[in-house]
């Protein structure tokens, strides 16, 4: 039997591991919040340490709690913040209170294993108290919020640099591949010539704009409430300690913060997770796109299209002997339909806000935090995983367009589209290619289609006009 220590709280008493660190309030949440297998995600934890950390600086340097106290909550913070202690913060990623369980969670640590580290025992708040001490000047209403904005920033970060990385490697496919000419499709039907690195180019603009999209939206987040206490007024936070503990906050976090200009409406208002899940979403729409295309081009290899080689990862059937499948992509795709679906899960948080807070900041943190880095973690692995690796089925490619019909577009300029028509027609009645149907009914000399169906002339704007 674990031995209990007894807390009290405004409710009565409560029986707590006697060893926890965490406290009656955390125990409490763990009771009322078995929800899911899914904790507080540990980067918003660190986040409310390093502004524990800051708040614990400050109040000692203003005389607001003795230097030993404040040493010791530093200490402490120190430890979490570098990934300590994890198993003690266990409040589940849903619950009521718009995040105190999880604010109190990290008060509770912190001000536990202050305690010991003076000497004490767990639960001798006499000595550092969660709430007196490590909470002081502090409500959850503007820790969480300003947590939660450096712990999205932090992770964004991590976001756009493997963006970055992946733009690169599509863009080195895109020079591999710039002399690959292949029939393009629109709505799966042949269309016109393309090259294999004119595709790939349209995949790294596309995840250029998402790059550049969570870069600018940082700024959106670096306005926090800090200071706002309650509400957003301040209430019991003296001026000057607003002023420092922001930009102590600021140097810890190693990230450029600023106090909102309104704390009312940063403590209320939840609209900018919004914004910013939206930019996840589009980036999961553009990694879909990619990954389904290149399943479709690597669909195969003898009844599909065929001009991709994706790299093999794993054997693909328990029952088909030699079947390999595009794993990487599909595993791409999960992850984008899970990204697309917590944006809803967040736009219907933000709205359900009433008056002066939003209650529903839990549920908007675990699926943006955790949207995030399931994106990071998805980009590099289809980054290095599969990208990298692509190789181009150069004949099949040629093949498939020589016996397409995708350079009678080519003709129209000079022939008109009844007679590209008929030419269309012809070559598949008799089974023959589009510049043998032109040479067979004498359209066009032979020095004329020869420069109209020149690889570089189909891929690029304008015309053969001699």
């Amino acid at each position: 039997m674990i031995p209990m220590r007894i807390e009290k709280d405004l409710l009565g008493e409560y029986p707590v591991p006697e060893q926890a660190y965490y406290g009656i309030h955390t125990a409490r949440a763990l009771e009322n919040f078995p929800l899911s297998p899914f904790k507080t995600h540990f980067r918003l934890i660190s986040a409310l340490a390093v502004i524990k950390k800051a708040a614990a600086e400050v109040n000692g340097e203003l005389g607001e709690v003795s230097p030993s106290i404040s040493k010791a909550i530093v200490t402490a913070a120190d430890e979490v913040i570098a990934g300590q202690w994890r198993d003690q913060f266990g409040t589940d990623a849903f619950q009521g209170g718009a995040g105190t369980s999880t604010n109190m969670n990290v008060n509770e640590v912190l001000a536990n294993r202050a305690i010991a580290l003076l000497g004490g025992k767990p639960g001798d708040y006499h000595l550092v108290h969660p709430l007196n001490h490590v909470n002081l000047h502090q409500s959850t209403n503007d820790t969480y919020p300003t947590a939660l904005r450096m712990a999205a920033i932090w992770l964004l970060q991590d976001l756009s640099n493997h963006c970055a990385l992946l733009q690169q490697t599509l863009q080195d496919k895109e020079a591999e591949f710039a002399d690959v000419l292949k029939v393009g499709r629109t709505q799966l039907q042949d269309a016109v010539p393309v090259t294999l690195g004119q595709e790939f180019s349209a995949y790294a603009q596309a995840i250029a704009r998402d790059r550049w999209r969570l870069y600018k939206v940082e700024e959106r987040l670096r306005q926090v409430n800090l200071g706002g206490t309650a509400i957003g007024t301040g209430i019991n936070a003296p001026a000057k300690y607003i002023f420092m503990v922001n930009e102590r906050v600021k140097r810890h976090a190693n990230i450029g913060l600023a106090r909102a200009e309104n704390m009312i409406d940063a403590t209320q208002n939840a609209d900018v997770y919004v914004e910013v899940s939206g930019l996840l979403k589009a980036l999961a729409v553009n990694l879909a796109k990619i990954a389904h295309d290149l399943r479709l081009l690597s669909s195969g290899p003898f009844a599909g299209f065929n001009e991709l080689n994706l790299p093999e990862r794993q054997a693909g059937s328990s029952i088909m002997p030699g079947k390999v499948n595009p794993i990487i992509p599909e595993a791409i795709n999960q992850i984008c339909f899970h990204v697309m679906a917590s944006d809803g899960a967040i736009t219907m948080a933000a709205q359900s806000g009433q008056l002066e807070l939003n209650a529903f900041l839990p549920l908007i943190a675990h699926h943006l935090l955790t949207s995030i880095e399931i994106l990071t973690n998805g980009v590099k692995v289809f980054n290095e995983k599969c990208i990298a690796g692509i190789s181009a089925n150069i004949a099949v490619c040629q093949n498939a367009l020589d016996n397409s019909l995708a350079t009678v577009t080519a003709l129209v300029p000079y022939i008109g589209y009844d007679q590209a028509t008929k030419v269309a027609r012809t070559a598949v009645q008799s089974g023959q290619s589009v510049v043998q149907t032109v040479r067979n009914l004498q359209l066009l000399s032979d020095e004329k289609l020869a420069a109209i169906v020149n690889p570089q002339a189909l891929t690029k704007p304008g015309f053969f006009k001699r």
